[in-house]
């Protein structure tokens, strides 16, 4: 690595960010942040025509909450600025001029009418229309007008376009990081538009010069890129710069077959496929924030998809999924999308995180509800039903029966509720009224004590008592909700289910 390593994240503000483009922006910060290089950001919005209001703002909010965001962007270190490629407009013409002056370029006056006709012309012969060397001098372009003319028709305000002029009988013999080496021949390359009449240039133009004087070393972007690959290797060579390495990422596809993950799956199955929520005249589409992901939990299942470090680590902090991070281990093949994993990764992290955060996350939830708890009370309740969610908006159905005593009860575990269950929950009653001290260890001593001494079988005791208080066979441990809900609490539910069952 001969220059200092700078990346870019190069998103268009079409609309909200697939999770695809979070990945991508993620192994680029990885990247750079291992070799202690840049990651900036830059909006790719030459394209005005699909320009969504919001889109912009919700990518860099996205990579805020995701605690990936760059060094460099619009209005944030801008050296290399503008960031944003429609206030960059005036900078592309001298490159396409440049490119004309040397002969890799050209002005094509083709309407979309002709163009169309030349389609269905090929179509009719089983033919497919490719506007590259073996046609351009047969087309109406400056290849076969003087100068003179040429100018003429661009004076006068007619319409062309500028079309790279690909090299022709040329083996390319590129290598990707990713990916290897490769081959490509120029004769089966199309002679791309890089630059219009309306002064905007295209993708693949500004790209190139935006990539060139912003200094970046190392292009990292999705497999759909790389068709692109020998055009744009051409451009930087034909403008006399030295290209930068090239990575191309493999797909995330489908949970079930083949295929590019859409926002479609998502819908069909359930799970997001954005960062934040999206809302548009289509409807709302979820987000991983507002599901209820940690931030860290969606970085931690997106690293690993298409990479590992070799191990069979799963859990990575951001700061070791830098350290440990390698393009060289990036897999070529596509990497399924697993929904379930990602729900697995969330609940590794809900149990990192502290209670105390945990529990003000639950206040906002049990606020709605009408009810108020103290903060201790709160947390201490947290850490018995954190291990079996997977989210915090999973906490109340956990835990509903804390807060009320149940109205009925669970008819499989009922059915063998007897006259001795009877005479027994009242006899564990007088047991708990002795009870003064009634923590969870001291009350647990005391009832075991008491099933000993009169040789009561656990299974008699401990599941009617649960019963009694959760209203079903489930829960955390019995004698911590007694201690929670208090001894008072615990004895009137306990006669409740003696007088109802």
């Amino acid at each position: 690595m001969n220059q200092p390593v700078r990346v870019r994240f190069a998103p268009s503000p079409t609309g909200p960010l697939h999770i695809g483009g979070v990945r991508t922006a993620l192994f680029n910060y990885l990247f750079a942040k291992k070799h202690q290089g840049v990651f900036y950001l830059r909006i790719e919005d030459t394209d005005q025509n699909r320009f969504v209001p919001g889109a912009e703002q919700y990518i860099f909010e996205a990579l805020d909450w995701l605690g990936i965001a760059p060094s460099e962007t619009v209005g944030k270190n801008e050296q290399f600025g503008p960031y944003r490629q429609s206030e960059r407009k005036p900078l592309y013409k001298q490159y396409a001029d440049q490119l004309i002056a040397s002969g890799n370029a050209y002005y094509a006056f083709d309407t979309a009418e002709a163009l169309d006709l030349h389609r269905k012309q090929h179509e009719e012969q089983g033919k497919t229309f490719i506007y590259n060397w073996h046609n351009r001098e047969k087309l109406d372009t400056s290849l076969v007008l003087s100068q003179e003319k040429t100018q003429k028709r661009i004076d006068s305000g007619e319409d062309y376009v500028i079309r790279f002029k690909t090299p022709v009988n040329e083996t390319l013999h590129l290598h990707d990081i990713i990916r290897g080496d490769i081959q490509f021949e120029t004769n089966l390359l199309d002679d791309k538009v890089l630059f219009k009449s309306d002064g905007m240039p295209t993708y693949h133009l500004a790209n190139i010069v935006d990539d060139h004087l912003m200094q970046t070393s190392h292009v990292i972007r999705g497999e759909e890129w790389l068709p692109s690959m020998p055009l744009h290797v051409l451009l930087y060579r034909s403008l006399g710069w030295q290209a930068p390495e090239f990575a191309h990422l493999p797909l995330i596809l489908k949970p079930v077959g083949n295929g590019k993950l859409s926002k479609r799956d998502g819908d069909k199955l359930g799970f997001p496929v954005f960062p934040l929520e999206w809302k548009s005249e289509d409807g709302v589409s979820a987000g991983y924030r507002e599901k209820g992901f940690f931030p860290e939990a969606v970085i931690n299942f997106l690293a690993l998809l298409g990479w590992n470090d070799g191990t069979d680590k799963e859990l990575f902090s951001l700061i070791e999924l830098v350290e440990a991070f390698d393009l060289n281990r990036v897999h070529k093949s596509g990497a399924k999308f697993d929904p379930e994993k990602n729900k697995w990764f969330n609940h590794q992290y809900l149990q990192k995180q502290n209670n105390t955060e945990l529990a003000k996350a639950y206040d906002a939830i049990l606020k709605e509800k009408g009810i108020a708890v103290a903060q201790d009370k709160l947390q201490s309740l947290v850490a018995m039903i954190k291990e079996r969610a997977h989210f915090v908006s999973e906490f109340w159905e956990l835990s509903e029966f804390f807060f009320h005593a149940p109205i009925s009860y669970d008819e499989k575990a009922a059915k063998n509720w007897n006259a001795d269950t009877q005479k027994l929950m009242q006899e564990l009653i007088t047991v708990l009224e002795n009870i003064p001290d009634f923590r969870s260890e001291n009350v647990e001593t005391i009832v075991k004590d008491w099933m000993t001494k009169n040789e009561i079988g656990m299974g008699k005791v401990m599941q009617p008592f649960r019963l009694s208080l959760v209203g079903a066979l489930k829960g955390p441990h019995l004698f911590d909700i007694a201690d929670w809900i208090g001894k008072q609490e615990t004895i009137q539910r306990i006669q409740k289910a003696i007088d109802t069952i």
